[in-house]
């Protein structure tokens, strides 16, 4: 359903970026559970699935009903870039047990059936020891599904953060928006979602809960959330599906989960990035290749993991591309990510 949230101008100078290692495992399990179309994830999809059948992910399943939200503590919202998995999981097991039952209830109660569960009655019955279980079960999950893939992962979103930093900063908020997803537009100080699912996994995203500003027609199926200058956090995710998920309540307060850009390339192995031998014979293997890879900001490790190559060669290859002026340059953080110029992106097009 649309999910309108009206800006100020305090608000859209104020977005920040933020990355959620929990809340991609969270969308990872759900990945699983309701796969649809694989598209680009079969290759990780393919890798994960000795690890993933040795894992019990009944309890998360239980809790991620097809319309509603689930409990909203499995779900903290993430500081900043550089938020850590178990900092989420601390927070996750923090939760007090009384706040933990009425979640609980709620998930169980949108999903006929679960409540008077075995399962279901067990975590009414004790949601502390409930609370336990499942951030168990998400750092399991981590380990199984994420893990192993998370420094590509992190710098692909990194890359994102990036590169939509910048566009907000050199065009605005119509920048921004103006190629963020499909179903994200912004006109007249409102950013709008056409079809937003609840960070919290569900899909009822205009719902933004308790303490919000709502207003929509009589069936409900419009939320629009006042400005209050308090900005936007925008998260980029590698499992984000279909689209954006978007909140205005407690926790995802003024908050756009999107997919990121390159995933396409993302589980692709360095044999797939083959620089055209006209380029090779120009530029030379290592430095083609590296410019053959840079369709999205990369940092110099990400190019080196990718393309299982030496982080000093890259490095070098790295300099001579950009003082050819076909790359520039960026800090992100504690980052420097390189992207293509457009002399650099018309070379590598050929």
């Amino acid at each position: 359903m649309p999910f309108h949230l009206r800006c100020g101008r305090d608000d859209a100078p104020h977005c920040r970026f933020a990355v959620s290692p929990l809340w991609e495992t969270r969308s990872a399990v759900r990945a699983l559970d309701r796969p649809g179309p694989p598209g680009a994830r079969l290759p990780w999809l393919r890798r994960i699935q000795v690890a993933a059948s040795g894992l019990n992910l009944a309890p998360l399943s239980l809790l991620t009903p097809a319309h509603g939200c689930g409990p909203r503590f499995l779900a903290p919202r993430p500081a900043d870039p550089y938020t850590r998995i178990e900092d989420e999981l601390a927070r996750v097991r923090a939760t007090d047990p009384a706040v933990a039952r009425v979640e609980l209830e709620r998930a169980l109660d949108a999903t006929p059936g679960a409540a008077v569960s075995l399962r279901g009655r067990r975590m009414l019955e004790d949601p502390g020891r409930a609370v336990k279980e499942l951030a168990d079960l998400l750092e399991l999950a981590w380990r199984a599904l994420i893990e192993p893939d998370w420094p590509p992962l992190h710098a692909l979103l990194e890359a994102d953060a990036a590169f939509h930093a910048r566009r907000l900063s050199g065009g605005g908020p119509e920048g921004l928006f103006a190629e963020l997803h499909p179903d994200v537009s912004w006109s007249d100080g409102t950013l709008t979602v056409a079809h937003a699912e609840s960070p919290e996994h569900g899909t009822d995203g205009a719902d933004g809960g308790e303490g919000t500003d709502r207003t929509g027609g009589a069936d409900g199926a419009e939320g629009t959330h006042g400005a209050d200058g308090t900005g936007l956090l925008l998260v980029p995710s590698v499992f984000c599906r279909p689209g954006p998920a978007a909140g205005a309540g407690v926790p995802w307060d003024r908050a756009l989960v999107y997919p990121a850009r390159g995933l396409g390339g993302l589980w692709e192995s360095a044999s797939a990035e083959q620089p055209p031998e006209v380029l090779s014979r120009l530029l030379g293997r290592g430095r083609a290749a590296v410019l053959t890879a840079l369709e999205e900001p990369a940092s110099t490790t990400g190019l080196a993991r990718r393309l299982g190559l030496a982080p000093s060669s890259v490095s070098a290859h790295l300099s001579a591309l950009r003082d050819a002026g076909l790359l520039t340059s960026h800090r992100y953080g504690h980052q420097v990510l390189y992207e293509r110029t457009p002399l650099g992106i018309a070379l590598a097009a050929g």
